[in-house]
């Protein structure tokens, strides 16, 4: 079901994440880390959450300086997909 699924792309230096009606982008130098999460809805009470929690089965933490963001996906490699476009923009 591609219309409940978030798309991530790299733009211009910004990891860019398309979830239904929205967007949003993140600086890549500003994340500090990527990583997996294996709570239902996550460890950061003040996360921004982006997708649907019901039915996906993995969970990806983006932190940044100043927010925390967590994707409810059933994509894998997600995450792995994140830190490359993160460490292309490093070189």
């Amino acid at each position: 079901m591609e219309l409940f699924e978030l798309r991530v792309t790299e733009e211009k230096g910004d990891l860019q994440i398309k979830w239904q009606l929205s967007t949003f982008n993140i600086p890549l130098d500003d994340m500090i880390s990527v990583e997996n999460d294996d709570t239902y809805a996550g460890k950061e009470k003040s996360a921004i959450r982006i997708g649907h929690p019901y039915g996906h089965t993995d969970r990806v933490v983006i932190r940044t300086e100043k927010e925390t963001y967590i994707l409810y996906t059933s994509i894998g490699g997600l995450k792995e997909k994140i830190l490359s476009y993160q460490q292309d923009a490093v070189n």
